[in-house]
């Protein structure tokens, strides 16, 4: 079946084949059950939030997507593909290594460390994938690694190494590094949590400029403006399970469940949004002022720094 473009109408939606289709995925350690029959799809050119106080399964679940994390129970499926599985429970996991391989090279994770290389520099990082894994020509790959150092704002720092840039450039060249294998879905694992605020806005002027290209991503975030910004669909997920999800209007706006109102009640800076579907909701939650939202915004929309 051919992906609809992400600008398809809904009924041409509906008829695409999912890039990622997760139903009833169960995950544990031992008897700490981490992931709790847990449903995600993401339709080609979809960006989708995953959100949720530390321990609730976020990034676990991002990683049994790519498959660095066998699963007990449930389906896991790429552009219509199922993941073949041999073993049960605890004893399950991936049957087919070929399929694997694969797979994880079109989904390209972004992690919060970074995980450069750091005896390589930085066009060397972002080339070596395609290079070994893919067996793509050199010239070919470097011009393509180039091009993409240039569009996250960092192609002058291409013979530096990881050591010699900030955080936000090391996370920006993580990203270089993610695209140049021309992946088919984007999953970023808390990409902004290991900087400080000015730094995380060099990062999230790129996933935003990523978003409007139409790129299928999942992210796991604990930033709610980055979420309502970016995502068209948002999930929040406490204690494995999914406790809520929707459009970021009305998640943000007007949550249904008394626990993702009290997650949003303790965060610092909730997104101010209207909600589509307020009087039947619940309560609404109002976040920053409309003045300290344009300046988040004039902030964003400033250029790198040197």
């Amino acid at each position: 079946m051919t992906p609809a473009p992400p600008d398809a109408s809904p009924d041409e939606q509906t008829t695409a084949t999912p890039v990622i289709a997760i139903r009833g995925l169960y995950k544990a350690y031992g008897a700490l059950e981490v992931i709790k029959g847990v449903d995600v799809t993401a339709m080609p050119g979809q960006v989708i939030a995953l959100i949720g106080s530390s321990g609730s399964g976020k990034s676990t679940l991002l990683r049994c997507c790519n498959l660095l994390e066998d699963s007990q129970q449930g389906e896991i499926e790429f552009d219509g593909e199922p993941v073949r599985w041999r073993g049960t429970g605890a004893a399950r996991q991936p049957g087919d290594r070929a399929q694997v391989a694969r797979i994880r090279t079109n989904l390209s994770m972004v992690f919060q460390s970074f995980n450069l290389w750091s005896h390589m520099t930085v066009l060397q990082n972002v080339m070596e994938a395609p290079l070994t894994v893919l067996k793509q020509p050199r010239a070919e790959v470097e011009a393509r690694a180039r091009a993409l150092l240039d569009k996250v704002g960092i192609g002058d720092k291409a013979d530096v190494y990881p050591a010699q840039m900030s955080g936000g450039q090391q996370q920006r060249a993580a990203i270089a590094r993610a695209l140049c294998m021309e992946p088919r879905a984007l999953l970023f694992d808390e990409p902004t949590s290991a900087l400080d605020p000015e730094l995380e806005q060099e990062v999230i002027r790129v996933i935003k400029a990523l978003a409007g290209e139409g790129r299928t991503m999942l992210i796991v975030t604990h930033d709610m403006h980055l979420a309502a910004d970016v995502a068209d669909h948002v999930i929040f997920l406490h204690q494995g399970r999914i406790e809520e999800e929707g459009p970021p209007a009305r998640v943000f706006g007007a949550p249904r469940s008394a626990r993702l109102r009290q997650f949003l009640r303790v965060v610092e800076d909730v997104p101010e949004v209207e909600a589509a579907t307020a009087e039947s909701a619940g309560p609404r939650l109002t976040g920053p002022s409309a003045i300290d939202k344009k300046k988040r915004q004039s902030t964003t929309q400033q250029g790198d720094r040197p």
